[in-house]
């Protein structure tokens, strides 16, 4: 008996129209039916955010022939809520994976990351999740190296699954020279942030978010270590923040 193909849903952070989606939804169709649903604009930045003091939007677009595609107002967290409540209607899908995301989402940045949001989403579904990034803003960005290693990743979860709560955060470097996969913990990392303080014409002060991105972890066991040395990290993410280390010292508190 033929096994049918997988069913994947596709989003992402940069918006439905922006060139990192389009290559994902390209890679994935060579492995499943696809279904995307992405935010009607870019949504970078907003971590787990969820819309709920105002309605959400979900129209059906045509974008790309043969993928059954829907644009979203809300964050990438309300595009996986919709899929699995509206599109799907309960029936989840077999893999949700989100990217490729413009920038990467390495260390601390998958705290902030629309990206990793919407796949962690995915996890808490208990669909196999994984989020992808690569080290270029630019919107001529050229992911062609990136693609042989998601689909390679892709077949991996497919085929073996993850552990329950549990997803995948790939980062890719930028050249051609990619050396391989290192599956890496998060680098102890962070960003020294600055605000760039301005006047608008009404004199009013309003403020740029800056900052330099400050790696305190020297370990070659890390994501950053990985990236800067021309490897795709892959980094197993959970949502449990438990901090059960701490568990103990708690305890001896005398509350």
């Amino acid at each position: 008996m033929k096994k049918s193909k997988p069913t994947i849903l596709v989003v992402n952070d940069d918006g439905i129209t922006a060139p990192g989606i389009k290559v994902l939804i390209e890679v994935m169709q060579t492995i499943g039916n696809v279904v995307v649903v992405a935010p009607d604009g870019p949504q970078s930045g907003t971590g787990h955010a969820i819309t709920i003091a105002k309605p959400l939007r979900l129209d059906k677009v045509d974008l790309y022939e043969g993928v059954e595609m829907y644009k979203c107002s809300g964050t990438p967290v309300d595009c996986v809520k919709l899929a699995v409540n509206k599109v799907f209607k309960g029936k989840k899908p077999d893999l949700c994976v989100s990217g490729i995301n413009h920038g990467l989402n390495n260390s601390i940045n998958v705290l902030y990351s629309g990206t990793m949001s919407a796949a962690v989403e995915g996890a808490i579904e208990s669909i196999p999740s994984i989020g992808f990034s690569f080290d270029d803003f630019s919107y001529e960005a050229d992911f062609s190296n990136c693609i042989k290693y998601i689909e390679s990743i892709t077949k991996q979860v497919l085929n073996h699954g993850l552990p329950l709560g549990t997803l995948l955060n790939v980062n890719f470097p930028r050249g051609e020279g990619i050396k391989g996969i290192k599956i890496c913990r998060q680098a102890n990392a962070k960003w020294a942030e600055e605000f760039d303080e301005r006047t608008d014409p009404n004199r009013r002060k309003y403020y740029w978010l800056t900052g330099v991105f400050q790696n305190n972890d020297h370990g070659e066991d890390t994501d950053v270590w990985a990236l800067d040395n021309g490897f795709v990290s892959v980094v197993p993410v959970q949502f449990d923040m438990t901090a059960h280390h701490a568990i103990p010292l708690l305890n001896t508190w005398d509350f």
